[in-house]
């Protein structure tokens, strides 16, 4: 299993989404899914990046999510 950290770009919002899943396409799917969740109304999404994928061993993994750093320039 993998740990996925998204990047989600929509009209008027960058946001981070973190999904656990076997799969890449799994994990694609599962941040739609997510976001309908999250939203009352969901966001226009224009982009869905993979910004990390790590590994999930024994102890587990994580990513650190510092200030509002983005992949995505103006």
């Amino acid at each position: 299993m993998n740990l996925y950290r998204f990047e989600v770009t929509a009209r008027d919002l960058v946001t981070i989404v973190v999904i656990a899943a076997d799969t890449d396409e799994k994990a694609f799917d599962l941040v739609e899914i997510e976001l309908e969740k999250y939203f009352l109304k969901k966001p226009d999404v224009r982009d869905i990046s993979l910004y990390e994928k790590k590994r999930i061993r024994g102890n587990g993994a994580g990513f650190v999510l510092h200030e509002q750093e983005t992949i995505i320039t103006s």
